[in-house]
């Protein structure tokens, strides 16, 4: 759309996935989400997002645009994200940890059905 800004996105969950490991990776997504929520709901609201943009270098997005990050990630349709939802979403935003999840699923359930 002409006018319209997009973020650029760099993958960078599979690298620090290699470097941390699977407890690693997931302390630092709790970290960021953290570092993203709002103290007193313990959920990254669309304030909290606004406020803490700029640790992620995304102080030059609009409302709308944060808002539809949010609605990215909202499962359950309360407005925020909870500590779950963000990593999930940080997992769908990452095409290359998604695709070596569904590897790890597939091989997980073939080996259940090969024992059971």
């Amino acid at each position: 759309m002409a006018g319209q800004k997009t973020a650029d996105f760099e993958d960078f969950l599979p690298t620090m996935a290699d470097k941390l490991g699977g407890e690693g990776l997931i302390g630092e997504l709790c970290n960021g989400f953290r570092l993203l929520m709002d103290g007193d709901t313990g959920l990254i609201t669309l304030e909290s997002l606004k406020r803490n943009s700029a640790l992620l270098g995304l102080q030059g997005l609009s409302d709308g645009e944060l808002l539809g990050m949010l609605r990215e990630g909202d499962m359950d349709g309360d407005g925020a994200l909870n500590q779950m939802e963000f990593c999930v979403l940080m997992f769908r935003l990452s095409p290359v940890l998604m695709e070596e999840s569904q590897l790890f699923l597939e091989d997980a359930l073939l080996q259940e059905m090969k024992d059971a």
